[in-house]
């Protein structure tokens, strides 16, 4: 699809300043557009004009849209983005990028159990559990009400307006046709404590033109450590809540035991108003497990051929253990559809993502496991991280290395991460 006119004519590139030597400056900033945004900050120093060039991120960021040169990337939060850089890793280039921190709160920290999600050229940090040394007792995790968004065009962070009930440990969902974020359950649980912590079952609507979050229909129960995901297209969705604990109990009266939820709740949305939810019954048998894995979606355009599932009806992945099943929305149960091909050091963990239509499977693995030879003491210290790419159409699994930017190994049952196009 060729950019239109409009488009290519709101590039402001200096006709005396030569973007390639030879070429026109229109043909040439097509070219460089077709260079992976990953690469961007390394080769700006090249010449004046290609650094004008590539910080006019808002035209730049339409002119790949148009061209389709935009690249699948995922945003790890690898621990509290308070006081660790969240990176952006681009898969096809084996690039890494940093992006600074969230504004800093010197009253609270351990930030962790918030969800990402991602809407065009922003980025979106929501809720979480949290410490805070103003409350009591200070060793008592709470949940945050806390809303961050990162613009990629300006490259900065900036704070939006808190929901309406604090929580982390909940589903969520972007719906970009309407502008819109829906979040819903809950609760106040810390990735440093077992089974504690509150429970919710508020749903929130948040328009991102007016900075407002508005309450709509709660959930029929109690419900954190849920998915959500969307499904139908136009102006008929659903937004789907899965899996989850509700009430614990306890064993001898002392330790804490979640209660998990083995169905979903479904609510009929609209842009301007929501139905009621329906329960969908249980999705497996007591004897096959007792909680939800980790959940992706194949979005309807990534999947349009092969997958055969129509009418904006999306894929639904499910990671659990070393093994992948989809859901069938027709039955309402998990059928397996793969296993991974190696499987994950002991007591470690997968990172479960979608990009470009394809599961990517992530663990960090030891440089011996690799047959490499010697490395630098940084890359002793964050080790390799390990992608197992499974593309659902072909049935078909490859897998790629990369050495991840840090001093520690990625610990995936705690990392969060989001993907997003640019």
């Amino acid at each position: 699809m060729a950019p239109s006119a409009s488009s290519s004519s709101q590039l402001q590139i200096n006709e005396t300043q030569t973007l390639i030597p030879g070429i026109p400056n229109d043909i040439a900033s097509q070219i460089l557009s077709m260079i992976p945004y990953s690469h961007h900050s390394r080769i700006k120093p090249t010449c004046k004009s290609w650094h004008i060039f590539l910080s006019s991120t808002k035209t730049l960021f339409l002119l790949r849209h148009n061209l389709r040169h935009s690249n699948h990337l995922l945003i790890i939060f690898p621990q509290d983005p308070f006081i660790s850089l969240p990176y952006l890793f681009d898969p096809q280039n084996l690039a890494w990028r940093p992006l600074p921190p969230m504004p800093c709160n010197p009253h609270v920290y351990g930030l962790c159990n918030f969800t990402s999600v991602s809407m065009g050229p922003n980025l979106y940090v929501l809720g979480g559990s949290l410490f805070d040394t103003r409350s009591y007792p200070i060793d008592r995790p709470s949940p945050t009400s806390s809303v961050f968004r990162f613009n990629f065009v300006d490259f900065l962070w900036e704070k939006l307006c808190p929901m309406i009930s604090p929580r982390g440990s909940f589903a969520c969902v972007a719906v970009p046709d309407w502008d819109q974020i829906i979040v819903a359950g809950g609760g106040s649980r810390h990735t440093w404590f077992g089974a504690a912590g509150s429970r919710i079952s508020s749903v929130e609507r948040y328009d991102v033109g007016k900075d407002e979050w508005v309450a709509i229909d709660g959930l029929p129960r109690y419900r954190a450590g849920c998915a959500g995901f969307l499904s139908g297209n136009g102006e008929e969705k659903e937004f789907w809540v899965v899996g989850g604990y509700g009430e614990s109990r306890t064993i001898s009266g002392i330790f804490p035991v979640d209660e998990y939820y083995k169905d979903a709740v479904v609510m009929d949305l609209e842009k301007n108003g929501c139905g009621k939810w329906r329960e969908v019954g249980d999705m497996w048998g007591v004897a096959w497990r007792g909680r939800l894995g980790k959940i992706v979606v194949v979005e309807e355009e990534a999947e349009a051929e092969g997958l055969g599932v129509n009418q904006g009806r999306p894929v639904v992945f499910m990671l659990d253990g070393d093994e992948i099943f989809r859901y069938d929305m027709a039955s309402n149960s998990w059928q397996k559809e793969s296993s991974v091909p190696r499987k994950a050091p002991y007591n470690s963990s997968f990172g479960f993502v979608v990009l470009d239509g394809e599961l990517h499977v992530m663990t960090p693995v030891q440089g011996g496991d690799l047959m490499e030879t010697r490395r630098s003491r940084q890359q002793k210290r964050g080790g390799t991280l390990l992608v197992q790419i499974y593309h659902p159409k072909m049935k078909t699994w490859r897998s790629l290395v990369t050495k991840p930017p840090f001093y520690y190994p990625l610990d995936f049952k705690t990392a969060i991460m989001c993907t997003i196009q640019l």
